[in-house]
C-alpha cells in the first residue's frame, strides 16, 4: 500500500487542478464568454433566471456573496438594462430581481457559447473518457457538498439513429404504466415522430435527447407550426431520473432555440392529469389558453389543454 500523501502534496494537487480547470474553461479572461460581463455578473444573471423573481437577500446566500457587493453588481446590471428590481408586494423593504427581455436574450447567448466551449472541450475525448470525466466531476460535487445523493450529471444532445424508436417505445410504456393509456397513444406518438423525420427543418426545428450513463432518459421536440409559432411536443423524462431538473432543462432549451430561430410564440398540447408536466410549463412561463371538453381518447376519458409561451 502506498504511503499516505503529505498534507502539502494534497494542497499542491488541489491547487494544480484549480489552475488547470480555470485555464481550460476561460474564467480568467476579461471578456467572459466574449461578453462585456464578468463571471460574477453572469452568475447573478443565471441565478435570477433559474428562480424568478429572486429576492436579493436569497441571491446573496445562494451565491455566497457579500450583500453590499451583490447590490453593486445588481445596480450595474440594472443600469445596462439586463435586470429590473421591484419591491415585493406587501413588503417594500424586500427587493425582488428579475431579468428583462434584453437580459434573457443575453443569457441565452452566453449559455449557448458556454455549451459550445464545453462541447469543444469534450470533442477530442472518447465516449469512455467523457464518462470517466463526468463521473469524476460528480464525485467532486458529492464530496464538497456533502450530499450523499448528489445526482450524476446528464447530457443533452441532438437526436441520432435509434432515438426515435426509444421515444415511441418509452411514451407507450410509461403512459400505459402510469395512466393506463392504450396502444393508440403509442401509434399517435409514432405518427408525430415519422412526420418529424420526414419533414425535418434543421434551421427551425430540434429534438433534444437527455442522456445519462450512455442511455436516453428524456426527450423533447420543437417543431414549426407557422412562420412565427413553434410547437413543443413529446416531452418525457424517465421515471427513475425525475427530480434532477431534466424536464425543466429540456423545456428551457426549446425556449432558447425558438428565440434564436425567430419564433414569437411556442404552443403545446397537454392533458389535465399530467400534473408534473403542467407545473414545469407553468414555471417556464407558459399559460393555459384553452381547455377542451372531456373526450374519450387513448382508452380513457381525458381533458386536453392548450398552453402558450410568448417569447
Amino acid at each position: 500500500m502506498p504511503p499516505p500523501a503529505r498534507p502539502d502534496s494534497r494542497l499542491d494537487a488541489v491547487r494544480r487542478f484549480n489552475r488547470l480547470y480555470t485555464q481550460r474553461i476561460g474564467v480568467l479572461h476579461d471578456d467572459y464568454l466574449h461578453s462585456p460581463l464578468t463571471l460574477s455578473q453572469v452568475r447573478v444573471l443565471y441565478e435570477v433566471h433559474r428562480d424568478p423573481p429572486s429576492a436579493a437577500s436569497e441571491l446573496a446566500r445562494e451565491l455566497d456573496l457579500d450583500p453590499a457587493y451583490l447590490s453593486r453588481l445588481l445596480r450595474g446590471l440594472a443600469r445596462t438594462g439586463l435586470v429590473r428590481r421591484t419591491a415585493a408586494a406587501g413588503d417594500g423593504r424586500k427587493s425582488l430581481v428579475s431579468l428583462t427581455a434584453r437580459g434573457r436574450r443575453l443569457l441565452d447567448t452566453l449559455q449557448e457559447r458556454s455549451r459550445a466551449e464545453v462541447a469543444t472541450l469534450l470533442a477530442p475525448l472518447s465516449r469512455e473518457a467523457q464518462d470517466e470525466l463526468l463521473a469524476a466531476m460528480g464525485t467532486i460535487e458529492r464530496v464538497l457538498t456533502g450530499r450523499a445523493g448528489a445526482a450524476p450529471p446528464y447530457l443533452l444532445r441532438p437526436h441520432q439513429p435509434g432515438d426515435m424508436g426509444w421515444v415511441v417505445s418509452r411514451h407507450g410504456l410509461v403512459y400505459a404504466n402510469e395512466y393506463g393509456w392504450d396502444m393508440t397513444f403509442e401509434a399517435h406518438v409514432a405518427g408525430i415522430v415519422q412526420h418529424f423525420i420526414e419533414h425535418f427543418d434543421p434551421a427551425r426545428e430540434r429534438c433534444w435527447i437527455a442522456e445519462r450513463d450512455g442511455k436516453p432518459v428524456g426527450s423533447v421536440f420543437l417543431v414549426k407550426k407557422s412562420a412565427t409559432v413553434a410547437k413543443l411536443r413529446l416531452l418525457i423524462v424517465e421515471p427513475s431520473t425525475r427530480g434532477l431538473g431534466i424536464g425543466a432543462r429540456l423545456v428551457h432549451e426549446c425556449s432558447r432555440f425558438a428565440r434564436q430561430a425567430g419564433y414569437r410564440k411556442i404552443t403545446l398540447w397537454t392533458n389535465s392529469i399530467l400534473d408534473a408536466a403542467r407545473h414545469t410549463y407553468e414555471r417556464a412561463g407558459y399559460r393555459m389558453i384553452a381547455r377542451g371538453a372531456p373526450e374519450h381518447r387513448f382508452g380513457k376519458d381525458l381533458v386536453f389543454e392548450t398552453w402558450e409561451l410568448t417569447l
